[in-house]
């Protein structure tokens, strides 16, 4: 029981309680805070993430006609509604000085939002169109994500920042990786699963991920009850100390932000969400297209790479904090995040000396008897394959569908017929440079956009930051697959490493005011104060009456009216 209470109730060392901002009791109401606001990040990426692979096939389920295109809009809506509300949401919380009622009612929402997601067999009409508006209502409930920012710039000192940043980074990050991992534990529940009522409602492998947020929804919406949340706002107190300021407006009023800086970041923030996002949609393919994998490999392979790009980019979060103790943060994130990003581009650019293995069949007569095994021919130029699917939907017996597919990269993009291959080890090396650069950007970019905007309420600022990373997650994925599809790997990662370079060269020429507010250390302005305070009471007291004058000139008088006596005593 005592180690969960040191691992869960974060207790104050004599360090953090020496500028006397606050006491031991209010430091630790102020960390549970924090660690709630983590627990909120982790979920809203967890609710976003824990659909992605089944969604496809619970659509499919449901309305056999909806089609992939339509997916792609039930996969769009999260990242819209999150979009449209998060500046409205934040405006919202700075409007009422508080961020409780917000985060209930968004908690809520995602509660009913994902719970409609479960329900959708009971609906009898219009199930896809269900779909999409429940995922747009989790998206809605998500633009909490730039109430939480906000919160947490105000309730942590500048020197507390960047680690706490890094946690919310590590927490989102976290549960884009555990919400996969649990649409994965619940598979053994079936397409079928277990009736819940009335045969209508079925507790399945699709169903089963809904019933889990809302689950976690209701935890973290009871974690913001006044009884257990209690807000602590201590970045407009510290700068009011250090600036000697009496109210919270007169700080804000002598701490301006940087507009030049904090727009700059806003668009790098998107600039560099666009390019990470574009990869994790554009890795299926392009490895398929490449390497001439099937589907069934190209998933399995990148469950791996993304696992272990996954465990580098936690170690790399960890490691942010020490290297800003080491170097400025925005020398870190020039040369540990948009650097490495630009590498992360610049490496995807073709450099094989074969083509890539082209999908051309050998013969689109040949018979269907000619069967090919389920994998892909790495020694060929081109590649074919004709798969047997087993369907039970005949009462004579099994139903046999042949259907010939081809591996590699397709015919009708005209560039496989005159680019160069990209090799594993380059398409490895660049994951590497991403997974070790975009949470080291995305961490310092939010770090320094909170200091830069000062102590003043950040929610409507935080919201227009979340915003553009969800525009990010929109027109990114659609853009450059368009780019890919029509020009090849030349002008696809050619522009995005433009793009990377364009953007660190703007932060380079920008970095002086990349630097957040200068604070003193609280500690010497107290000592001095208390100094003179004492000085002056001494002063007062030796000047106060000529009766203390006289006294003490006539203790002197005595005192040196004695000493020869002293002395004659011991010659």
């Amino acid at each position: 029981m005592e180690f969960l209470k040191r691992t869960f109730i974060k207790r104050p060392s004599p360090e953090d309680l020496e500028d006397g901002l606050e006491t031991g009791p209010e430091y630790t109401a102020r960390w549970n805070s924090i660690r709630v606001i983590y627990y909120t990040m982790f979920l809203m990426s967890l609710g976003f993430s824990i659909i992605l692979t089944g969604v496809w096939p619970y659509l499919d389920k449901l309305d056999p006609h909806a089609g992939k295109e339509f997916m792609g809009w039930i996969v769009a809506a999260n990242p819209v509604g999150q979009m449209i509300f998060s500046p409205l949401v934040g405006w919202w919380s700075n409007r009422l000085g508080s961020i409780r009622l917000p985060l209930l009612c968004s908690l809520a929402l995602f509660s009913i939002a994902s719970g409609i997601y479960s329900t959708l067999e009971v609906f009898s009409t219009h199930q896809k169109y269900w779909m999409l508006y429940s995922r747009f209502l989790i998206g809605v409930s998500s633009s909490n994500i730039a109430v939480c920012r906000s919160y947490l710039s105000a309730a942590t000192k500048v020197k507390e920042r960047t680690g706490a940043v890094s946690m919310v980074s590590l927490a989102q990050t976290l549960g884009f990786i555990v919400g996969p991992a649990l649409q994965g534990v619940v598979t053994p529940l079936g397409d079928q699963g277990v009736p819940l009522f009335r045969n209508n409602l079925h507790l399945n492998m699709y169903s089963a991920t809904g019933w889990i947020n809302v689950f976690m929804g209701i935890i973290n919406f009871c974690l913001f009850l006044p009884f257990i949340f209690k807000e602590k706002r201590i970045a407009a107190k510290e700068a009011m100390v250090l600036k000697g300021m009496e109210s919270e407006k007169e700080t804000w009023k002598i701490m301006k932000p940087d507009y030049v800086s904090a727009w700059s970041l806003i668009f790098a923030f998107f600039i560099l969400v666009f390019n990470f996002v574009f990869l994790e949609t554009l890795a299926t393919p392009l490895t398929m297209d490449m390497f001439a994998w099937t589907k069934a490999e190209a998933l399995y392979y990148m469950a791996w790479v993304m696992a272990v790009g996954a465990i580098i980019a936690s170690v790399t979060f960890v490691l942010i904090g020490p290297l800003c103790k080491r170097f400025p943060e925005h020398n870190v994130l020039l040369w540990g995040g948009f650097f490495l990003m630009v590498l992360g581009r610049a490496v995807y650019i073709p450099m094989d000396s074969n083509p890539p293995k082209l999908a051309y069949p050998d013969n689109d007569t040949a018979p269907v008897a000619q069967l090919y095994v389920y994998g892909s021919n790495f020694t060929e130029v081109y590649s074919n394959l004709t798969r047997i699917d087993f369907a039970d939907n005949s009462t004579d017996g099994p139903k046999i569908q042949l259907e010939q597919m081809t591996l590699g990269c397709p015919v009708t993009q005209e560039w496989c017929k005159t680019t160069n291959g990209m090799t594993i080890s380059q398409f490895l090396i660049g994951y590497t440079f991403t997974a070790i650069g975009y949470p080291i950007g995305v961490t310092l970019i939010t770090t320094i956009f909170s200091k830069i905007l000062g102590p003043r309420p950040q929610g409507t600022w935080m919201g227009i930051m979340t915003g553009s990373g969800c525009m990010s997650r929109a027109l990114g994925p659609v853009f450059l697959s368009t780019i890919y599809t029509k020009l090849g790997l030349y002008w696809t990662f050619g522009s995005t490493a433009v793009m990377m370079a364009a953007t660190m060269l703007w932060l380079w020429f920008v970095r002086d005011r990349l630097i957040p507010f200068e604070y003193d250390n609280p500690m010497e302005g107290r000592e001095l104060s208390t100094m003179n305070r004492k000085l002056d009471a001494t002063a007062e007291k030796t000047v106060a009456s000529p009766e203390e004058l006289e006294r003490l000139n006539g203790n002197e008088k005595s005192t040196a009216e004695e000493k020869p006596l002293t002395i004659e005593q011991n010659p």
